[in-house]
């Protein structure tokens, strides 16, 4: 069993299962079966190995048409992953460890990552102040004083 950053059960080949957080309330689990993972060659570490083995990991989610979402999450998601959506859908290649175990485990706690990120709402728009009366007299202060500084830097006239 594999525990990813955030507490949740992400074990290959079961549901991936995401904890409570900002925009998920309840946390989310997505089924197996809406998971897609392809397997290939990797160019990565692995010695001879690499070469004989399908160590790297493609792991394709589909969010349009997940059952585990609803209308708003699909919403938010499409907003905020349109430049990485293929196809109308997420693609995410693990290739950093020599086992298709541990790639396949490192791509599921990216995509609970991805996930957890755009489904959080924006962040409350900045207000702006007005600066107080006081800030303001210190300032025009400040600038009167330097401005004297340098006007005494001048050439000294004969007077």
């Amino acid at each position: 069993m594999r525990l990813g950053q955030n507490g949740e059960v992400n074990e290959p080949g079961d549901d991936l299962v995401i904890a409570p957080g900002p925009g998920l309330r309840r946390g989310l689990v997505i089924p197996a079966s809406e998971l897609v993972e392809r397997f290939s060659r990797s160019s990565g570490p692995g010695g001879q190995g690499v070469n004989t083995t399908d160590s790297r990991v493609e792991l394709l989610f589909d969010p349009a048409g997940s059952a585990a979402l609803d209308d708003m999450q699909r919403e938010r998601l499409a907003r905020a992953l349109e430049d990485r959506l293929v196809a109308g859908r997420i693609s995410i290649v693990a290739s950093e460890h020599r086992s298709q175990l541990r790639n396949r485990a490192a791509a599921r706690a990216r995509l609970s990552e991805l996930l957890r990120t755009a489904l959080a709402p924006p962040p409350a728009a900045r207000r702006a102040t007005k600066p107080t009366k006081v800030s303001q007299r210190r300032r025009l202060e400040s600038k009167k004083r330097r401005s004297d500084l340098k006007s005494g830097r001048g050439r000294v006239t004969g007077e």
